[in-house]
């Protein structure tokens, strides 16, 4: 499986992000810088998380206009799986990729910790891989990871499965306690929380959860393959 990693000014993930993805393809992924244009031939993209443009405006949304963002939002309606993590999800709702905002968090607060995660929906692209585990932790690092979304889309969302990942101990406010959402074809998948950063447990050891992401990325190679 040949991946991307995009690359913005003040990404501060993509350096995680490259590291997991090889350590599950065993092949380096391509690093796309956000002025190009036409993304390469590639089986998954990764967008990383960080401070792309210093979050001026609101968080993601310059990133969401930039050049390869939309060409991705093209690839992605073909089908090409993608995943955008912390910053990656917020530029993926700013997009239109993903529906709903990312506000800033309950209390104003920037939080940064291990966090336990339910695996609402394990039949995804992006869960398969976890073969009945329903509970998972990875980092989480964020000021605007409050997920918003109207009635009708929170009542959708519900209804069709596409809430993948749900706080235990919600730290930011999200309403449901949503902590990962996936669009209506399955191949786009948004969350706050880090599964790049939980791949290692010299990086990530907190008792349990210093490999739980691994499964995530295996799940994309599995699917893919």
């Amino acid at each position: 499986m040949q991946s991307a990693v995009i690359v913005f000014p003040a990404s501060n993930c993509d350096r995680d992000a490259a590291t997991a993805l090889e350590k599950v393809t065993g092949r380096k992924p391509l690093m796309v810088w956000h002025e190009e244009t036409t993304l390469p031939k590639v089986d998954f993209v990764v967008i990383p998380g960080g401070f792309s443009y210093g979050d001026y405006l609101r968080s993601g949304a310059i990133a969401a206009r930039s050049p390869i963002v939309r060409d991705i939002v093209k690839k992605a309606g073909d089908g090409l799986p993608v995943a955008g993590f912390c910053n990656g999800f917020q530029i993926l709702t700013e997009a239109g990729l993903l529906p709903g905002a990312l506000m800033r968090n309950k209390g104003l607060r920037f939080v940064c910790r291990p966090q336990k995660l339910q695996i609402v929906n394990g039949d995804t692209m992006f869960t398969k891989a976890y073969k009945g585990i329903t509970e998972v932790t990875y980092p989480i690092a964020h000021f605007d990871g409050n997920y918003y979304a109207d009635n009708d889309t929170l009542r959708e969302l519900r209804k069709s499965g596409r809430i993948v990942f749900k706080y235990i101990d919600n730290p930011n406010g999200s309403l449901n306690d949503i902590a990962g959402i996936c669009n209506e074809a399955g191949n786009v998948l948004g969350m706050m929380p880090h599964p790049e950063r939980a791949v290692d447990p010299l990086i990530c050891d907190s008792g349990r959860g210093g490999t739980d992401g691994i499964a995530l990325f295996k799940s994309v190679l599995e699917a893919v393959r």
